[in-house]
């Protein structure tokens, strides 16, 4: 008997191990993102995204559900970076870990070529045909595509028609002097004209100085010029009369622009506190959230009075989406980019929960409205061929940075017009490859 109470002891000993190593195989299983276990046998793999595009951070968490409920054995894990945070320093901050994403996020042209080597080809996509031309170029590398672009934007001055009909503006601004005639008479009327995000180094160091650049006769040409020495920002006429619509803004701001940030730009220009800022189409989901009745518009930035040369938007794609080539989950990575520009889940949620402009021809949008009024805009823009380029992702690596850094400095007053331009072609130079 006590042979029998013994052995019987031992195999429920050895049992008990057997289903202990059973729970620690599921828990590995289910952490298929990260230790890259073999598919099958239901196994749960997780793909991890980095996203830069806060502003549909929300919209995405539920498209990830539809997706995961079409695909119970992936699951999506989303983490959002970026407005007022730096994404670049962030994903670097993850690459310098060895924790890299299986998608994140790149701008393409220069940071596409310093990204590469953690790229995947992704020309063989069933997507990869369908990228509208102009789409395709900033991640277009010897023929290949190496990311998915996330949709088409345009920015300039986002107006609140109603507090532009309260200042009895009848016409709307397209040269600099009706922008500042527009400005006095809002200010006339107690409404502030700009709220001025400019706490952000981006709000100035990308979007603002590259009205700079996109008003060059040949802006790839003048690049090229300034990594060849042969061109420089201070002396160049563009960047003086850019410097003209900067002081602008600045004359006629909210209080303490060098101290509001970006939700509290948008927030004050949402609750009516002010009747223009800097933005562009991707501020309509937050806008509609504060206020869905905002009846809104959206201007160029004009520079001169020049007419012709300044009724335009700013035009270009924002951003990409990239798989990190040694992912071992890359496949479900590529599906689930796949799924979101093809399945008619993932194209509703582009067009009426992202309130994107497709970059893609078989993503039709059928009710323009459906996009809201900025959108609407900047699609009329561009079909009547008024646009400008976006130029800030062919810049040296970091200089957009020390651009914001470097306006700042000159909106507070500790650079003078003629420094600014100095230390901008100092920045340029040495950061250059």
């Amino acid at each position: 008997m006590k042979k029998i109470t013994l052995f019987s002891l031992v195999l429920a000993l050895f049992v008990g191990l057997l289903a202990g190593c059973g729970n620690n195989t599921d828990k590995n299983n289910e952490s298929g993102g990260k230790t890259g276990g073999n598919a099958g046998g239901g196994e749960k793999k997780t793909v991890r995204i980095f996203n830069f595009k806060v502003e549909i951070a929300e919209a995405l968490d539920k498209m990830k559900a539809e997706y995961e409920k079409e695909n119970p054995n992936v699951k999506i894990q989303i983490e959002s970076l970026g407005g007022g945070g730096d994404y670049g320093a962030g994903l670097k901050a993850k690459v310098a870990a060895g924790d890299i994403p299986d998608i994140f996020n790149n701008g393409g042209f220069s940071e596409r070529e310093t990204w590469q080597e953690y790229l995947e080809d992704l020309s063989d996509q069933p997507w990869a045909k369908d990228v509208i031309d102009v789409a395709k170029e900033p991640m277009l590398k010897d023929g290949k595509i190496y990311g998915m672009p996330m949709n088409l934007e345009g920015y300039g001055f986002v107006y609140n028609k109603d507090l532009f009909n309260q200042a009895g503006i009848t016409e709307l601004p397209k040269t600099l002097s009706d922008l500042e005639a527009a400005a006095k008479k809002l200010q006339a009327a107690g409404i502030t004209p700009f709220a001025n995000g400019y706490q952000e180094w981006w709000i100035l160091g990308i979007h603002n100085l590259n009205v700079a650049f996109a008003h060059q006769d040949n802006p790839d040409e003048f690049i090229k010029g300034l990594n060849a020495g042969s061109a420089k920002m201070a002396g160049n006429p563009k960047f003086n009369e850019w410097a003209n619509l900067l002081d602008l803004t600045v004359k006629y701001s909210n209080k303490n622009p060098l101290t509001t940030d970006y939700n509290t730009q948008v927030t004050t220009f949402a609750s009516g506190q002010a009747a223009m800022m800097q933005q562009g189409n991707w501020t309509q989901v937050q806008i509609d959230q504060i206020n869905p009745e905002l009846n809104l518009g959206i201007l160029p930035m004009p520079i001169n009075d020049n007419e012709e040369e300044n009724d335009k938007l700013l035009v270009g794609v924002p951003n990409n989406w990239v798989v990190h080539k040694n992912s071992k989950v890359k496949q479900e990575a590529k599906d689930f980019l796949n799924w979101m520009v093809t399945s008619d889940t993932g194209k509703k949620y582009i067009v009426e929960q992202f309130k994107f402009i497709p970059a893609f021809k078989s993503i039709e949008v059928k009710d323009p409205q459906v996009l809201g009024d900025l959108a609407t805009a900047v699609s009329q823009y561009s079909k009547d061929g008024k646009t400008l380029s976006w130029n800030w992702f062919k810049y040296p690596e970091g200089a957009t940075n020390e651009f914001g850094a470097t306006i700042q400095a000159y909106i507070a007053g500790k650079r003078d017009r003629n420094q600014m331009f100095a230390d901008f072609d100092k920045t340029w130079q040495n950061l250059k490859k």
